[in-house]
């Protein structure tokens, strides 16, 4: 396949942008990866992809527009079903690691946004209250899937859910040390530990995922930007 027939629109720091690129590495896709900056305006690029969401990542393939970066991973499943398989063969399974993933997206990522953006102490307590019952939940689904002594809920390679959980949690991380709190521990989240383990040994993840103290410092350079304008807090449902 020649490398102009895949394209990805993103942003290196995007957890969601991540998602994508495991998925392409995990097939052996070529790809051109056409890069943005985060901290700057949205390009036209952007507004002209995407022009409900004005979002990335923006998947281009064979002269089609793929939005949102759970339907990019599935369309990638899709369009090359040649292992490894990303998604579960067993149609209740697959619609088992929908659910989890949806609920991550839809009740704990925009608690981590808020955890990491706010500005209030109050706010930012309020999400990390939100987030440890959240991550709870994601435990007992962990721990049932993860059991038999799989490491990963691919099981021997990443799977969906490895591929949407697994970008988040280096911003999980940095929330932990900017707010002095552990989400992830020994106690209340063992598996998921064990999980977070498996998933950055992983040989795909080690290839493309940013260094952590890159992460931190880029961290370290959005959360003002986030704070100083005003459209971004109330797109990402940040309130104060």
């Amino acid at each position: 396949m020649e490398k102009s027939e895949v394209k990805l629109l993103g942003a290196w720091p995007s957890p969601f942008m991540l998602r994508v690129r495991i998925a392409l590495h995990l097939k052996s896709i070529n790809y051109e990866f056409i890069e943005l900056d985060l901290l700057r305006p949205k390009s036209e690029l952007v507004l002209k992809s995407n022009p409900v969401y004005k979002k990335i990542p923006v998947l281009f393939h064979d002269g089609n527009t793929i939005l949102e970066s759970q339907i990019i991973v599935q369309y990638i499943d899709e369009v090359w079903p040649n292992a490894p398989s990303i998604l579960p063969s067993d149609a209740a399974q697959r619609a088992d690691s929908r659910f989890w993933v949806a609920y991550f997206d839809d009740k704990l990522v925009p608690a981590l946004i808020i955890a990491l953006a706010a500005k209030s102490k109050d706010t930012k307590n309020a999400a990390i209250a939100e987030l440890e019952p959240g991550l709870v939940h994601l435990e007992e689904a962990a721990s049932t899937k993860l059991s038999k002594g799989k490491a990963l809920f691919g099981g021997e390679n990443l799977g969906y859910m490895d591929i949407a959980l697994g970008p988040f949690l280096v911003w999980i991380g940095i929330i932990e040390k900017l707010n002095g709190v552990k989400l992830l521990n020994e106690t209340n989240t063992p598996s998921l530990l064990r999980w977070a383990d498996s998933f950055f040994s992983h040989a795909v993840v080690k290839t493309i995922f940013p260094e952590v103290e890159k992460l931190i410092e880029f961290a370290m350079m959005l959360i003002p930007v986030l704070r100083a304008r005003p459209e971004l807090r109330l797109l990402l449902g940040i309130s104060d």
